[in-house]
């Protein structure tokens, strides 16, 4: 139910989008599922093999990995090519090498073929949020941004109970469903999506900015590090250490993690559409530096719980601002990269992917050595740097680009 109206929420937040935003949320909503479809079975499936923990768990490391090293090779490739063409092959690539995975007959096989599935999904992770940017004016780019997150996070809130059921008939059926979805995704990316330079008009354009000047521009620096707080604590550092405090410090059934974090994706997929509004209305400014300091209350407020009502009230807060990062971050990439982000979005990818394999380990070893709120204050402290950051950038919102010329800021 929840879910369901949670898809409700996200669709009526569509009205002022153009249509590659949509189709691109309705292909981010198929991938997510697939990729919740397999969160039950990929680990059981590795050590099907004959292979131990670890190995399996290096299944998973392995996509994280060649995400993070492919995605700075993704950005010029997207600006050479275009957006469709790289995010078409990239959702293509992890549904063939999915497909390939359920037939592979030994370990080193199958962890091979999750390698190039993660080289896939650099591709379609930055090809999509680039076109995405590129093809909506300065104004919507925060709905466009929270409609796109918001696909993602319906299907990951839905994908896990799908694979769970779907791995009582094999450990491959998941697989299967996995590389039918994107195959869909991907054809219909195929069809409908253009790449932004096709639908251009080059004398409204926005200016191409070099990187060397996205990087000294304060919104892109501070989208970085908030990019990379994200990374650390949401993908990170949260999945890894609040099963573990349940479980060890509050004495709780391990069935309480799926509860406090489906709690705070359902605040944040709540939150998005007002969310993207205060970013295309207020400002990107005030959005990240409340979106920092939220995070930051929340993940402190995580590690010093003493019982399930604290963590899971920390959890939804947290969730709130998660919204605020997960839009107004992108919006500010979009701002400071101009009128072609592939390269600049392929660093803002790879931050936070580098936040989400560092993270986890980092924070496991500073929670062994001396604790949870030490291990937990590390993502705090990243969070409140980029409230700080956003602090140096621009008031508002920027203008449409005027004919000719460059968009510019209040």
């Amino acid at each position: 139910m929840q879910t369901t109206a949670g898809v409700r929420r996200w669709i009526r937040g569509r009205s002022e989008l153009p249509r590659s935003v949509l189709v691109l949320g309705m292909i981010s909503f198929s991938v997510a599922v697939g990729f919740g479809v397999m969160v039950p079975v990929l680990p059981v499936y590795a050590q099907s093999f004959g292979v131990g923990t670890f190995e399996a768990s290096a299944v998973i490391s392995a996509f994280a990995l060649v995400r993070l090293v492919t995605a700075p090779v993704v950005g010029p490739l997207i600006d050479r090519l275009g957006e469709r063409p790289v995010l078409v092959t990239g959702v293509l690539v992890v549904a063939g090498s999915t497909a390939l995975a359920a037939l592979a007959t030994s370990y080193w096989p199958f962890l091979v073929l999750r390698g190039i599935g993660g080289l896939g999904s650099a591709m379609f992770t930055v090809s999509s949020m680039t076109l995405l940017l590129n093809t909506v004016e300065p104004r919507l780019r925060g709905r466009a941004a929270g409609f796109f997150q918001g696909g993602f996070l319906l299907g990951g809130m839905a994908g896990p109970a799908i694979g769970g059921a779907l791995s009582g008939i094999s450990l491959t059926a998941p697989f299967w469903f996995y590389a039918a979805t994107l195959a869909v995704a991907g054809l219909i990316g195929l069809a409908v999506l253009r790449s932004s330079e096709r639908g251009r008009d080059a004398a409204g354009a926005e200016e191409v900015r070099p990187m060397s000047a996205v990087l000294a521009d304060p919104r892109y620096q501070a989208a970085l590090v908030a990019g990379l707080g994200q990374g650390w604590t949401s993908f990170g550092v949260r999945s890894a250490l609040v099963p573990l405090l349940v479980v060890g410090a509050l004495g709780a059934e391990p069935a309480w993690t799926g509860i406090a974090f489906a709690v705070s994706a359902v605040v944040q997929t709540i939150a998005l559409a007002p969310v993207g509004r205060f970013v295309d209305t207020v400002g990107r400014r005030p959005a990240m530096v409340a979106g920092g300091l939220v995070c930051a209350a929340a993940t402190t407020g995580v590690s010093f719980s003493t019982d399930l009502v604290v963590l899971v009230v920390s959890l939804a807060v947290y969730g709130l601002g998660a919204a605020l990062l997960g839009t107004a971050p992108a919006a500010a990439v979009g701002d400071a990269a101009g009128g072609r982000s592939g390269t600049p979005v392929a660093v803002f990818s790879m931050v936070g992917d580098l936040g989400a394999i560092v993270g986890p380990l980092l924070a496991g070893w500073i929670a062994d050595q001396g604790s949870y709120p030490l291990a937990f204050g590390v993502g705090s402290a990243i969070f409140v740097l980029g409230s700080l950051l956003a602090l140096r950038m621009p008031r508002g919102v920027p203008a449409a680009p005027a004919a000719g010329g460059a968009a510019t800021a209040p």
